[in-house]
């Protein structure tokens, strides 16, 4: 038998015999296959043609094509078969949403550090392909004060400073990122940013009472000033230490820490 029955969808056209009787065209059979049946029916007019049909979805992101094998086969003796190639091509569908590389971005980056420097780079993945794939970023849920100082690249999620960084103003920052594929699929991570200390600030003193005139005849030991010594700068850089002439009458006494 010759036929050319080549389709993935459904198709009437039978294979042709020229025999007649048993020896004509008997059936049809398919290369086993987890994804497709033969559905065997016949014409009015007695010839019998094969429908292929979908039995079981298909999965692009497992198998991108099929190679299967469609037979006929007469009732002659001995038994003839004719065979020809269906190749099955799997079209993308959007249905996979994109997915971050981590759930939560952690960085930490130095105060003062000048606009667009880079503070890092989201990144997700989605296993579609075409435009079904491509993924475009956005802040999703981001305070007013981050909204200033931080911009966000909507091609390839790169997060850069557009505002100068102060740890005594503000020392952490979470935002929330979102990916969208061009199916509208979404994915969401949040990214923590700590903000590092410079000993950008100077001690700041401030003379809180002082006594004066003072008595000649005072006693050692006598408190003749308060002094408040104090630095906006965190950990070591804001540790303080205050010191006078070593030619003068007076020392200073640390009350505090």
């Amino acid at each position: 038998p010759s036929y050319s029955l080549c389709s993935a969808g459904r198709s009437r056209k039978p294979a042709q015999d020229p025999d007649v009787g048993i020896n004509s065209l008997q059936s049809y059979r398919l290369s086993p296959n987890p994804y497709f049946v033969l559905e065997l029916k016949e014409n009015p007019d007695g010839n019998k043609y094969a429908e292929l049909v979908l039995e079981k979805p298909l999965d692009r992101e497992k198998e991108r094509s099929l190679h299967l094998i469609l037979s006929s086969v007469d009732g002659g003796e001995p038994v003839k078969t004719g065979t020809v190639p269906i190749k099955i091509n799997i079209i993308d569908a959007n249905d996979n949403p994109p997915i971050f590389t981590e759930k939560i971005y952690k960085v930490s980056m130095r105060e003062n550090l000048p606009k667009g420097t880079l503070v890092l780079q989201v990144k997700a993945t989605d296993a579609d392909e075409g435009t079904n794939a491509k993924i475009t970023y956005s802040f999703s849920n981001i305070p007013q004060s981050a909204q200033q100082l931080f911009g966000l690249d909507a091609s390839n999620g790169k997060i850069t400073a557009k505002g100068i960084l102060d740890f005594e103003e503000k020392n952490s920052y979470t935002i929330d990122v979102e990916a969208r594929d061009e199916g509208s699929l979404t994915a969401h991570s949040k990214v923590q940013i700590e903000i590092l200390d410079e000993n950008d600030n100077a001690p700041e003193v401030t003379l809180t009472s002082v006594s004066s005139p003072i008595p000649e005849d005072s006693l050692p030991g006598t408190v003749i000033a308060l002094i408040k010594a104090r630095d906006r700068d965190d950990g070591g850089n804001g540790d303080v230490t205050c010191r006078i002439q070593d030619n003068l009458p007076f020392k200073i006494i640390s009350s505090s820490n």
